[in-house]
């Protein structure tokens, strides 16, 4: 807070809101007296000028394309660091030191297992159950088989949950391919890194051995990174609105995962895709750039510009990168990949483009790096998730600890009927 003001007048009445300072971005006008003097609500539908929560995790100034954690650039995370590296700083606030990550990474891998009598949860659901659907209910469902870290007023049950949360959101995630793909669930292996465990879980059978490739291994750690949080957004919200209520954590995490299905949200990546596979070849890309500039033509061009980014998105370079390695790694010689150069070009050289700021996003890339992996397009958002939920929690944990925290309780501009008297079924 500044000596700094703001002036409203409203029925010729003038009222002084106080000015809040950030380390970075814009300043806040503090509105929450605003009702109490005034009677009036201010109107903002989907928040877009509203601080509802501080915060020191996360910074985005999307007009120059920054991304900041902790302070940390997230191309230097993605580039320098490993995923738990990215979690342990999300949730105490500094990078560890070798003994603190070493101790981080014991802590994780031994709560990578999940009960036994939830893995019969799985056969509730139809073979051909969305990843999504089964890890809304199964996270939901963790807060029936973990009652020793559900008291959100103990320091130490949330940090328990939280590695908790973390350590098993992989295992979920195997498990709900391995069980739509009618094969056998794989056990976590302690002797593998976070994701390469992942990895295993995931493509590995009983009936032979799996090696983790190392290239795509760093390739999903990155992915896990560029996707780790992203400050307010519609699912991050989600959850920070259901643990404001004082659910327990899993509720408020299975919360997440249910906004982030939306297509609007976690599922861009995959519309992406199948955009790139819609146009096919590069010789078809002018066809669908003049369909893109059409106003009349519903076709969208997917995977282009950001409703916070107004420049280049900063992990799409990551992503670019990325994609490149592991296509020639794996030897995948992919038209879909030759599409996705020459967009990004001409997003970037096009003056339509440009003039509208239609740059490429991280879902551009992502798609197709986890396409080439072996991953079906119902898993990208469900691999969202899993890397989201570092965020989730740490936003969750920063909340929960913050003495100016209020349930969420939005207001509302009503526009319906004024008071009418109720009329008698036979009078109507």
């Amino acid at each position: 807070m500044t000596d700094e003001t703001a002036k409203m007048i409203l029925n010729g009445q003038e009222y002084e809101l106080p000015v809040m300072k950030a380390t970075a971005g814009p300043d806040v006008i503090d509105i929450r007296k605003l009702y109490a003097q005034s009677d009036a609500f201010t109107f903002d539908p989907g928040f877009t000028s509203t601080a509802s929560c501080e915060s020191d995790l996360t910074f985005i100034d999307g007009g120059k394309g920054v991304l900041l954690h902790r302070g940390y650039p997230i191309g230097q995370l993605a580039e320098q660091a490993t995923f738990m590296e990215t979690a342990y700083l999300l949730l105490n606030a500094s990078l560890p030191t070798q003994n603190e990550l070493d101790g981080f990474n014991h802590t994780i891998t031994n709560h990578t297992m999940l009960h036994e009598q939830l893995a019969k949860f799985f056969s509730g659901f139809r073979r051909d159950a969305h990843p999504m659907a089964i890890m809304c209910g199964v996270v939901g469902a963790l807060s029936a088989f973990y009652h020793d870290s559900t008291d959100i007023n103990d320091p130490e049950h949330r940090k328990i949950s939280s590695h908790r949360l973390i350590a098993k959101m992989p295992t979920i995630a195997a498990m709900a391919y391995k069980y739509s793909m009618g094969q056998p669930f794989v056990y976590p292996d302690n002797s593998l890194s976070y994701t390469g465990n992942f990895l295993r879980m995931t493509f590995g059978v009983p009936a032979e051995e799996y090696v983790v490739d190392p290239v795509v291994e760093r390739a999903m750690d990155r992915i896990f990174i560029l996707h780790a949080d992203h400050e307010q957004n519609a699912s991050t919200s989600t959850v920070r609105l259901a643990g404001s209520s004082g659910a327990n954590p899993f509720a408020c995490i299975a919360a997440g995962i249910a906004c982030l299905w939306g297509p609007a949200h976690g599922g861009a990546n995959e519309a992406a895709l199948n955009m790139l596979h819609e146009i096919g070849t590069v010789d078809r890309i002018p066809e669908y750039i003049a369909r893109a500039k059409d106003k009349n033509d519903p076709f969208r061009l997917m995977g282009f510009g950001h409703r916070v980014y107004k420049n280049y998105d900063p992990r799409a370079t990551v992503m670019q990168k990325t994609a490149a390695e592991v296509l020639e790694k794996l030897g995948v010689s992919d038209p879909i990949f030759d599409v996705a150069k020459e967009l990004e070009q001409i997003a970037l050289n096009d003056p339509y483009f440009v003039e509208k700021k239609l740059y490429p996003n991280v879902d551009f890339y992502s798609g197709v790096i986890l396409s080439a992996i072996g991953f079906p397009t119902e898993m990208f958002t469900a691999l969202f998730a899993l890397a989201r939920t570092v965020g989730w929690v740490a936003q969750w944990n920063e909340m929960i600890s913050d003495p100016g925290q209020k349930i969420g309780r939005p207001r509302q501009l009503y526009t319906g009927p004024t008071e009418r008297d109720f009329v008698p079924i036979n009078q109507r």
